[in-house]
């Protein structure tokens, strides 16, 4: 498929989950099959104020490619010029955020609360589509609730002001991220508009793809809490749907391998300080469904130093035998 100019060569993306989907994860992710990154959403205000903060999570490297950048606001203008800004970090393609449903985001008029506001979120799209010359694309929910599911108003005004491609997550603001997602609303969102659709909600391998890719007509698929401590659910996502081929879960022995590396990377990135603390969210991921996991949970809270986590995944292994 394309999004715009341009080309995605597979069958599954990576949502950008703000706090997870940095450029560690994003690298990690590519490496195990992933067609396409989003970057973790960075705000148009910050952006336009040069913040520190917004230079991280807008740094894009040539192992992600192609790769996008996430922005979120209410103002038009604003986002307009943060968009031009973010040029600097050289994406691929734009993507304005209008589904996050965090409160601090939502709750001051951005993200998912622009679907409240669909002559707003249209004049956003409009005018970051005028101001660039490279793909803007729109993340969106179902609607903001259960009496206000939108999604299909908001893809066909996100298409007519510019919109390149339009990512669904099946569900409502006020659903968060429960019960199962909405499949019909994507199917319909896929036929009410031109450009590509990109399903997302509850993508964990690939049977769940194909199922999204089938029963929708999604151009693609994208994946955001599968893949926590599980990047290889590329992998598995790109073998079932080349031939039917069931990928298992990976020994213990390679998820600790995996792990290991994805920490020691973002302790290069960010220091071991900050690094170690981030780690500790994503090895506690990398030990879901290992027969002792909630004990080395606790272990992992307290991690300060990467061989600790060394130490800590030895462990693991000699306890799986």
């Amino acid at each position: 498929m394309k999004i715009g100019n341009v080309n995605i060569n597979g069958y599954a993306a990576l949502a950008p989950m703000a706090g997870v989907a940095d450029r560690v994860f994003r690298e990690l992710c590519v490496e195990f099959g992933a067609a396409y990154v989003v970057g973790e959403m960075a705000s148009a205000k910050g952006i336009s104020m040069a913040d520190k903060k917004s230079k991280e999570l807008l740094s894009l490297s040539p192992k992600e490619r192609p790769a996008a950048v996430q922005i979120f606001g209410d103002d038009p203008q604003i986002m307009a010029q943060a968009a031009l800004r973010a040029l600097e970090f050289e994406p691929d393609i734009i993507d304005i955020n209008m589904g996050c449903p965090a409160p601090k985001v939502a709750g001051n008029g951005g993200g998912c609360a622009l679907m409240k506001r669909p002559e707003l979120a249209q004049k956003i799209v409009e005018e970051c589509a005028k101001a660039l010359s490279l793909p803007v694309t729109v993340k969106i929910r179902s609607g903001w609730n259960a009496s206000s599911i939108n999604a299909i108003d908001l893809a066909r005004r996100a298409e007519a002001a510019g919109a390149a491609a339009v990512t669904v997550h099946g569900r409502t603001r006020e659903q968060m991220y429960s019960p199962p997602v909405n499949i019909d609303i994507i199917r319909q969102v896929k036929q009410a508009i031109s450009i590509p659709v990109i399903g997302n909600g509850d993508i964990v391998d690939g049977k769940t793809a194909k199922a999204m890719l089938d029963l929708t007509g999604s151009d693609l698929v994208m994946v955001g809490r599968g893949a926590l401590g599980r990047p290889w659910v590329f992998t598995q996502i790109n073998a079932y749907l080349k031939d039917g081929t069931v990928l298992k879960e990976p020994a213990i022995e390679t998820r600790m391998s995996v792990m290991l590396r994805h920490m020691k990377k973002l302790c290069e990135y960010k220091g071991e300080y900050i690094g170690m603390r981030e780690a500790r969210k994503h090895a506690a991921w990398y030990m879901k469904g290992i027969r002792g996991a909630a004990s080395y949970r606790q272990e992992i809270c307290s991690l300060e130093e990467y061989q600790q986590l060394e130490e800590l995944a030895h462990k693991v292994i000699a306890n799986s035998y």
